[in-house]
């Protein structure tokens, strides 16, 4: 059973996901570490799998969960994927409690918005995060709510220069901003102020791409159609061998090549959490640039361990012992 907990734009919070029937924590929510150590995210999603191999139906803002769909492709998972994975979510249990990350201070949004608001607020402040990063997302959604804008109706009335004003210095802010007065025409005019609740209505609106409209589904319908595929999920996955091009040993060339080679061998209770736990991979180890492999745990496991480094030993002194999977 999927559980969604605690819609937040003001602060900094993370994902927080229990998965199968060891009750792993990937992340920690806001309670649980200090402000300085919270990872950057939009809002918090709680999750709970009691079967890991069938998923239950859950009631969420008045919907049912009607889970993924079931794909007739698959094929061989990559060796050692289980440990790999792991080894990743250990490190970054670790990790969490003493990154230095970029925090802010506000209000929060209230936990209370009616369920149709509530989808709007989050496909809105989705659709900001592209391309941006976590607290200058974080620091607009909270300018959009402050002023009465986070619903279809107040975008629809609002003037653009208004919305380009307050979602400053996001990337793309003056591309955002129209696609969000457009966004909010559509969802009055064809959904009464909610948004679309199938990926392939999503898709059709403006600035939405696999990305987004696989991350609403999950936050706000509580449906996991697909693997929610961003440029972290994408450099580690094929840095770890997950994935390939159909029939050949390649490289993925795009996130939705990836999404969908992804998709063919991981179990589906994995592709909501497995976003969240590469996206704090790639963004403190397994970093674009100068991956830190010298302070990887399954580094060992990796087929791309410092290739991309160019002195792996200095790193790794400088980094500290490494730590092994046991």
């Amino acid at each position: 059973m999927w559980v969604v907990s605690s819609f937040c734009f003001g602060r900094t919070k993370i994902l927080n996901c229990t998965a199968s029937t060891t009750s792993r924590s990937f992340f920690y929510s806001k309670s649980s570490i200090p402000t300085s150590s919270r990872t950057k995210s939009i809002v918090q999603l709680s999750v709970k799998i009691e079967h890991p191999t069938k998923f239950g139906i859950a009631e969420v803002d008045g919907c049912s969960y009607k889970g993924a769909n079931e794909s007739d492709e698959r094929s061989e998972p990559p060796p050692w994927w289980e440990k790999m994975l792991e080894g990743i979510r250990k490190m970054m249990t670790s990790y969490s409690k003493n990154a230095p990350v970029d925090s802010m201070g506000s209000d929060e949004a209230s936990d209370t918005l009616p369920p149709k608001e509530r989808r709007f607020a989050i496909l809105a402040s989705t659709c900001l995060s592209s391309q941006t990063k976590g607290h200058v997302t974080q620091g607009a959604t909270e300018r959009l709510r402050l002023n009465g804008l986070l619903t279809a109706d107040a975008i629809n009335k609002a003037d653009e220069e208004i919305i380009k004003k307050l979602i400053y210095p996001v990337g793309f802010y003056t591309r955002k901003a129209s696609n969000l007065k457009k966004i909010a025409e559509i969802c009055l005019m064809k959904y009464d102020g909610d948004i679309p609740n199938s990926v392939e209505e999503l898709l059709l609106l403006p600035g939405v791409g696999p990305k987004i409209a696989y991350l609403v589904m999950i936050l706000g319908w509580n449906n996991v159609q697909g693997i929610c595929v961003d440029t972290h999920v994408h450099r580690i996955c094929n840095r770890l061998g997950w994935v390939s091009r159909v029939g050949t040993k390649q490289k993925t060339s795009t996130p939705e090549e990836t999404r969908k080679a992804l998709q063919r061998w991981l179990p589906r209770e994995e592709w909501a959490p497995i976003n969240p736990l590469l996206v704090h991979f790639g963004g403190t180890i397994c970093t674009p640039l100068r991956p830190r492999c010298g302070n990887c745990s399954i580094s060992d496991l990796c087929p791309s361990a410092f290739t991309e480094t160019s002195k792996p030993s200095s790193n790794s002194n400088k980094s500290g012992p490494k730590k092994r999977l046991q």
